[in-house]
């Protein structure tokens, strides 16, 4: 080819490597680990967060404030999946996993600054985060899954913070009742089967849990009951009303009499359908598709209370809570194939009508009505709930929790400080580095608190050097106490999974030493590098990147 340049990259492709792109990367995630910091533990602080419409979003969730914020950087985007990760797998602890990985981030910088290739600090984060989830384990402490006061205390202690503090003694009841209706025989709880309906009106306080199925909808016609005792459950997936047929087809009508005589036969049709309900002995009908009007003629004549259009989520849990079967073929139904409800009747919830399934035998799915004051009060109430019915489940299926207040990850901290004397070569240094990261957690809690985070360190690690592994900050005093005692609890897999997603994604972010951004990448190109933030600009990001980052500073 002689002397010609061999062009690889279009002119629109912008490429950032080695220490650049590292760094560029780095000061991505720490920025959005900051953005949440000031979250973190009972006394962080909220924020408020406005999309272009004008909605308001006021909340201290992690997970809920990084996925309003608009964020476009690829790193700062893995370190948002660590919240999400965490959200999936535990329900709470988004806060603490974040942070978590942009400390880690941060360390390592100060040694890729010494020269320490990033796949040693890698190597090193991996050894540490296995050793950080042994310690976890063997401090934890067992939980009986009949140990209600225990399970109110992991309830509580997600709550403690947000929105729904002030009432997290009730609400904590509430949460457990419902986590504990809802597990299967294997021990698993799955969240899905507990339905949350949020009002607007009342205090928190006034907060119920219904043993039983709400559904939003009414009853098809007014002459239906209102309310049915001691009622037979029908649940059907298909329609009550005349098949249409799959071929198309055309009917010629001669005479009055033959369409007297279709609509006949219509109506004969529907009143059979109408009939095998009655037969089989259903008093409550729920059906998923639409109810012809003379079918509900005839439901209302028969006493029978019917609803169409059901969500199919709700008939899964009508199914649940009521041992209903489904039925596909009306013709096919039998009286074994209904379920059981003390009560169903129509009520009447802040002006909205909706029907109550409840006092069934063996509640397999249940429904919490939350209130509060405003709408912003009441959607970070069921953020809260949200959070704690997912440490809740998460208690009872692994059995084993941790003390909160910043003690297991004092005692982490320590325990990998003794652990990096064991580990040979420069890997030493990225555990020790892992081990100073760790403390970012009670720190952070100490500074929100408004406290000194030098002397609070200083007296947890005492404690902890004493043996009180229990023992962590209480941010209301100050004082260094005993958590367990004071109720102060959460799940292990909450701080194990932490621990697992931040490390994951911050050696993720440390192995990339090349950035290549294509012209037609979202934020677009231009010839202004201040406007674009190029390579040197704040985000650090190449071209549209860069103005990415700029956007989530705008949102922080």
């Amino acid at each position: 080819m002689g002397n010609q340049p061999m062009i690889v990259l279009s002119e629109e492709s912008q490429r950032t490597s080695g220490k650049d792109a590292q760094s560029m990367n780095i000061t991505a995630g720490t920025a959005v680990a900051e953005a949440v910091r000031t979250t973190l533990g009972p006394k962080g602080m909220d924020k408020m967060l406005v999309d272009n419409s004008g909605s308001v979003v006021v909340t201290n969730d992690g997970v809920t404030i990084l996925d309003e914020m608009d964020i476009e950087h690829p790193a700062a985007n893995m370190i948002v999946e660590v919240a999400q990760t965490q959200e999936d797998e535990v329900g709470d602890g988004t806060t603490t996993a974040v942070v978590m990985a942009g400390e880690l981030l941060s360390k390592a910088e100060e040694l890729l600054d010494q020269d320490i290739h990033a796949s040693i600090l890698a190597q090193g984060y991996r050894q540490a985060a296995e050793k950080a989830k042994e310690i976890l384990e063997n401090n934890a402490i067992d939980v009986d899954a009949d140990d209600t006061e225990t399970l109110e205390k992991v309830a509580a202690t997600a709550m403690t913070g947000k929105g729904a503090e002030s009432s997290k003694d009730v609400l904590a009841e509430l949460v457990v009742r419902a986590a504990q209706s809802v597990v299967d025989d294997d021990g698993s709880v799955d969240t899905d089967n507990i339905q949350i309906e949020t009002v607007v009106g009342g205090a928190t306080d006034e907060s119920e849990l219904v043993e039983g199925v709400i559904v939003d909808k009414e009853r098809v016609h007014d002459n239906m009951p209102f309310a049915v005792e001691d009622a037979d459950v029908a649940l059907l997936d298909t329609a009550i009303e005349v098949p249409e047929t799959e071929l198309d087809t055309e009917v010629n009508v001669t005479d009055p009499d033959q369409l007297q005589q279709f609509l006949d036969q219509e109506e004969e049709q529907l009143k059979e359908m109408v009939d095998k309900l009655k037969e089989a002995g259903a008093d409550v009908v729920f059906c998923q598709k639409g109810i012809d009007d003379m079918a509900q003629h005839y439901l209302a004549q028969g006493g029978i209370l019917a609803v169409r259009r059901a969500k199919k989520s709700d008939i899964e849990a009508l199914s649940r809570s009521t041992g209903a079967r489904i039925i596909s073929n009306i013709d096919d139904i039998e009286a074994d194939d209904l379920g059981f409800a003390g009560s169903v009747a129509q009520k009447d919830i802040a002006g909205d009508e909706r029907i109550f399934v409840e006092d069934v035998e063996d509640a397999r799915a249940v429904t919490m009505i939350l209130r509060g004051g405003t709408e912003h009060v009441v959607d970070e109430v069921e953020r809260a709930i949200e959070d704690s019915l997912g440490v809740v489940a998460a208690t009872l299926e692994d059995g084993k929790v941790l003390p909160g207040g910043g003690a297991p990850e004092t005692q982490l901290a320590l325990g990998l400080r003794d652990h990096a004397d064991s580990v040979g070569g420069r890997e030493q240094l990225a555990v020790e580095a892992f081990a100073d990261a760790i403390d970012v957690i009670p720190r952070t809690l100490a500074e929100n608190a408004g406290l000194d985070p030098i002397d609070s360190l200083v007296d947890l690690r005492s404690k902890h050097d004493g043996g009180a592994v229990t023992s962590g900050l209480d941010a209301y005093t100050g004082e260094v106490v005993d958590m367990e005692e004071d109720g102060v609890v959460e799940p292990l897999r909450v701080k194990t999974q932490a621990v697992e997603s931040a490390t994951e994604a911050a050696v993720m972010i440390l192995r990339i030493d090349d950035v290549i951004a294509a012209g037609d990448l979202k934020g677009g190109q231009g010839d202004d590098d201040e406007d674009e933030g190029g390579p040197g600009g704040p985000g650090g990001a190449p071209g549209g990147m860069g103005g990415g980052m700029g956007g989530m500073g705008g949102m922080m």
